[in-house]
């Protein structure tokens, strides 16, 4: 839906809307209106022109936002704002018993209503993302971080995988780093869960056997799900199973601890994994891959072309050089299904 340039949208109204759904499918019998009382509009005007321009305000908003006749709207008292030229106007929605008032700015002449959203600037959300202890794949120092939250089962990851730790790597060096979140989506990815605190345990030991472990992980995915000698899928124990022996297999690879490992393994304590999901849907994260590239969010696997002018300002803003072969046409690669393509819960 779009909003003319005099209004922004505003996200209390789908809220409300979603309220107002719920009762009206299940609508009690005290509450039930008659058919004069379903448009109703309420206002405390002081005079026939407060009146008059209540009930324009009514027909705009109902216009502007489709907003059902059966809500009714209350235009109350302007207030001072501290928007030069204009007042504060509060005006609520209401359907039963639900309610959302919602402040509009409203021009002293009163021939102009603005909805203003405000977005605090002052501090960065994902600068609150806990990266300690994390694996870094790139520049550790790096002034643009790209922190990733992904799914080990999650096709698009590893699509995006491919991307990041290949091709940008390979295209901007020393100039970023690679942080990786455990955002497992458990209701359609059965052992993504499993795969982080497996490849975690890893982690505890060496960051190079984790990003080993991930680059395995993401290529493989089928052989995780499917016996490739028999071609038929694992039960998900068989593919739990199937997993611990890639993740010893990795640490005997990298020279790690196998005892400590074992018992890593055995352990399952995804206690950070669950933490980390928490701090992902607090930053709004609802699908995988989800990336934040120094603040900027970024949902789906991307394609490289779309990549390189988003890093590129992220660079500029830190006073860092963007190299010669992020400014060139990127090489042919097969893209996703479509822009930002991701799993979602």
């Amino acid at each position: 839906m779009r909003c003319s340039a005099l209004f922004s949208f505003s996200r209390p109204f789908l809220y409300l809307f979603a309220a107002v759904a719920c009762v009206a499918q299940t609508p009690a019998p005290s509450q039930t209106a008659t058919p004069a009382q379903k448009a109703q509009t309420s206002v405390a005007p002081s005079s026939q022109a407060d009146l008059s321009l209540s009930r324009r305000i009514e027909i705009q908003l109902r216009s502007q936002y489709s907003i059902p006749p059966t809500v009714d709207i209350t235009v109350g008292d302007t207030k001072p704002s501290e928007i030069p030229g204009f007042d504060t106007l509060p005006v609520t929605l209401k359907m039963g018993t639900k309610d959302s008032t919602l402040e509009f700015l409203i021009s002293k002449d009163k021939k102009t209503l603005a909805h203003l959203e405000k977005f605090d600037i002052a501090s960065d959300p994902s600068a609150k993302i806990d990266l300690a202890g994390r694996p870094v794949r790139g520049n550790k120092h790096a002034k643009v971080t790209i922190i990733t939250y992904d799914d080990f089962e999650c096709p698009y990851c590893a699509m995006m995988h491919q991307t990041l730790n290949k091709d940008l790597l390979g295209i901007y060096g020393d100039k970023i780093r690679i942080i990786y979140k455990d955002y497992p989506l458990f209701s359609i990815h059965p052992w993504a869960d499993h795969a982080a605190v497996d490849a975690n345990c890893l982690n505890a030991q060496s960051n190079t056997a984790y990003w080993n472990f991930a680059d395995y992980i993401h290529a493989n995915q089928k052989s995780v799900t499917t016996d490739k000698d028999s071609g038929e899928k694992r039960a998900l124990p068989q593919q739990v199973a199937e997993l611990d022996r890639l993740t010893l297999d990795q640490g005997k690879k990298d020279h790690l601890n196998e005892t400590q490992l074992q018992a890593c393994i055995k352990k399952q304590d995804d206690s950070k994994v669950i933490a980390s999901s928490k701090e992902g849907d607090d930053l709004g994260v609802d699908s995988t891959p989800t990336m934040f590239i120094n603040g900027e969010k970024i949902s789906g696997a991307v394609p490289l072309q779309a990549m390189l002018p988003i890093i590129n300002r992220a660079l500029r803003s830190q006073g860092v050089a963007v190299p010669y072969a992020a400014e060139l046409p990127p090489p042919s690669q097969p893209e996703p299904k479509g822009p930002g393509a991701a799993d979602k819960k």
